[in-house]
């Protein structure tokens, strides 16, 4: 098989969430553009429509699944939709997250419950009904998004919930790939630096601190995390698990 072949997804069938927008949209849109058949699942139905309207207009095969994704319930029908229309599930792109800038001392139990529960439980959540489907399969590759915010403490914004949740994630990441590597069901995590996304919008007064300390002096653009989700997700990584690739503009080296 020559080195452009392993990257193919041709034939292979998965969702990504929190994918409406912003890098789920871009990792759904480069996994597609690699031939793999993905449902778009996010709670804002609207968007997740029009989003995969516009990859359907492309020659993708797509479904809008509308899903809270900190639901357990919720979280098996977006399986279940996959299994029915694609027989398969071969990739799973936990991408859902939110990020509160509260200082600590002031955080309310039900905020920290809110980050921690879409940040952290549901990537737990929907790991766990995919990874039911990819153990009997003996086969399947599940990405989840963490952040560099789980490696680092970010400056000078409070977020401790987000920075806390992300570090969960790269560790649940390498505790279910040890456990999966046996049925042959890879577990691996990105972890983006700041990427201009909507996200950063309310933060744009400390959008000179953030560049100054990144070392490439910029913010990554979402289509820049397509590589890495589409390396993970293909046969070029098939001796890769329980890795945490960080996608930072080096931010992290400092």
């Amino acid at each position: 098989m020559g080195i452009l072949e392993l990257f193919s997804l041709k034939g292979r069938a998965g969702y990504v969430t929190g994918s409406a927008s912003g890098i789920g949209r871009s990792i759904a849109k480069g996994l597609t553009e690699a031939g793999a058949r993905v449902a778009i699942v996010d709670i804002d139905f609207e968007k997740a429509q029009k989003t995969a309207q516009d990859l359907v207009a492309n020659g993708c095969d797509c479904l809008a699944i509308h899903a809270d994704v900190t639901k357990k319930r919720q979280i098996q029908d977006i399986v279940n939709k996959v299994l029915e229309r694609w027989g398969r599930l071969d990739i799973v792109v936990n991408n859902a997250g939110k990020c509160l800038n509260v200082p600590a001392e002031e955080m309310t139990e039900e905020q920290w419950k809110d980050g921690i529960d879409l940040n952290l439980k549901a990537v737990f959540l929907s790991s766990q009904a995919a990874g039911k489907v990819m153990i009997k399969q003996r086969s399947g590759s599940i990405v989840n998004i963490a952040s560099m915010s789980g490696l680092i403490v970010n400056y000078p914004q409070p977020q401790v919930s987000y920075n806390a949740s992300k570090a969960g994630v790269i560790m649940m990441t390498k505790s279910m790939a040890a456990e999966w590597a046996q049925y042959g069901v890879r577990v691996n995590s990105i972890s983006p630096g700041y990427t201009d996304t909507d996200l950063l919008k309310p933060g744009k007064d400390l959008h000179p601190i953030w560049k100054d300390r990144t070392p490439m002096k910029r913010f990554a653009e979402p289509e820049e995390m397509q590589g890495a989700a589409i390396y993970l997700a293909s046969e070029a990584s098939r001796f890769v698990t329980g890795c945490n690739l960080v996608v930072d503009g080096g931010y992290t080296l400092w």
